[in-house]
């Protein structure tokens, strides 16, 4: 199995990505650790803050030191200087909030997953022509699963996952399923910011157990 068919299969066989950023080191690495307790086995943090960066690094040592089991992709990637420094930083994939195709060359070249968002079908189309496979569906809050469904036919060799709007209950995660997702992000509506500041990781373990065992019952 190549890098990219792992990743591939772990996000899909999970069928969620939690992603977070936390500009307090201690906080995003106990989060980290929340969300592998909860069995999850991929996780986003996004590049969304100065602190970004040295969090990363500090949370692959982690993860290489008690989880070696888990990947950890960087998002919110928007040219070629920050693929490059995350590609050294060892991160496992790559997401950008729409589709940049320097990154896309870059990590083609590397064979590392990037998982670009797309919003419409003119930057699925061209995003396919590139060679993307995953494509996320942003903001998922705008486009709404029946967009999917009505798009699904025309991209049967494409992976699809919303992020942005998709809630932690059944109904949310069913509707984007039935639409012919393989998996859901899930940000703020999974790791609050309240969840955080508060540093309340047993309910994000908890919530996380909730969410994965409803996506088992649908898948």
């Amino acid at each position: 199995m190549t890098k990219i068919e792992k990743v591939i299969t772990t996000i899909t066989k999970q069928g969620t990505l939690p992603l977070y950023f936390n500009a307090d080191e201690a906080v995003s690495i106990e989060i980290l650790r929340a969300l592998y307790r909860a069995g999850i086995k991929a996780i986003e943090y996004t590049h969304r803050g100065i602190e970004a960066t040295e969090n990363f690094k500090k949370m692959i040592a982690v993860r290489n030191a008690e989880m070696f089991d888990l990947l950890i992709g960087i998002g919110t990637i928007k040219n070629e200087t920050q693929t490059e420094i995350y590609l050294e930083l060892g991160a496992d994939f790559f997401i950008s909030p729409g589709f940049v195709p320097e990154v896309a060359a870059l990590l083609k070249s590397k064979e590392i997953l990037y998982i670009p968002g797309c919003m419409t079908p003119t930057e699925i189309i061209i995003a396919e022509n590139k060679g993307i496979q995953f494509i996320k569906l942003f903001p998922g809050n705008k486009i709404e699963p029946d967009f999917l469904a009505s798009i699904k036919d025309i991209f049967p060799d494409l992976i699809f996952m919303p992020t942005g709007g998709v809630d932690t209950t059944k109904e949310s995660i069913q509707a984007w399923f039935d639409a012919g997702v393989s998996a859901v992000g899930m940000g703020s509506k999974l790791i609050s910011k309240k969840l955080m500041a508060e540093k309340d990781y047993e309910t994000i373990v908890t919530q996380t157990k909730s969410v994965l065992n409803i996506i088992q019952t649908i898948k």
